[in-house]
């Protein structure tokens, strides 16, 4: 995304973090990441396509921060972290110190890439608007993609993460808990694992 032509709005980057009760095993998270790096149709959108008819990530599209639609096939070959993320939630800044972390000693050196999808289900603490949630994570200079703010949780959930939740089921249901859910995709475009 070339965000060079916004003066204002547009971030360089994306959040991803978990405030309020974290069901978040950092030791383990971190110890799996590594792993993943070891092993690597067309693409529909969501309103052509059940999500249960998807074979991997590579099949769903998401608008990024500015609004762009875009394929996830530009993940194909990558492992991935997909988060959902709020900017005003207790744990955010842990979260964001943490992925940041993951990002700079594996994204370039192992092509480590975090997805993360604001979402303003959890105690409102995602309420801004794409301006605000630029503003915020350009603040915490975020390097990952960011992509726009979405429901993970009903009906209207994006795809992609019923697909998730469907593939990476959690503890006491299936359904997203709070802010901050991790799911690790390996190089395949499969859900391998969730924290969360």
């Amino acid at each position: 995304i070339d965000y060079s032509k916004y003066k204002y709005c547009r971030c360089k980057s994306l959040c991803t973090y978990n405030p309020h009760f974290t069901m978040f095993c950092r030791p383990a998270f971190i110890s799996l990441t590594p792993v993943l790096f070891a092993g690597l149709r067309t693409v529909m959108t969501f309103s052509e396509m059940n999500w249960k008819e998807a074979k991997s990530i590579y099949d769903f599209t998401a608008k990024t921060i500015d609004g762009e639609e875009v394929s996830l096939d530009k993940y194909r070959g990558h492992v991935a972290i997909i988060v959902n993320v709020a900017s005003q939630c207790g744990y955010t800044k842990n979260h964001y110190e943490e992925l940041g972390e993951l990002y700079e000693q594996y994204g370039d050196s192992k092509g480590l890439r975090i997805l993360s999808f604001p979402c303003n289900q959890f105690g409102g603490q995602e309420p801004g608007d794409s301006a605000t949630i630029c503003s915020f994570v350009r603040k915490h200079n975020v390097k990952f993609d960011i992509y726009e703010k979405i429901n993970v949780n009903g009906n209207d959930a994006h795809p992609l993460w019923k697909y998730l939740k469907d593939h990476q089921g959690g503890t006491f249901g299936d359904f997203i808990k709070w802010n901050f859910t991790k799911f690790v995709i390996d190089k395949n475009g499969q859900p391998v694992a969730r924290f969360g």
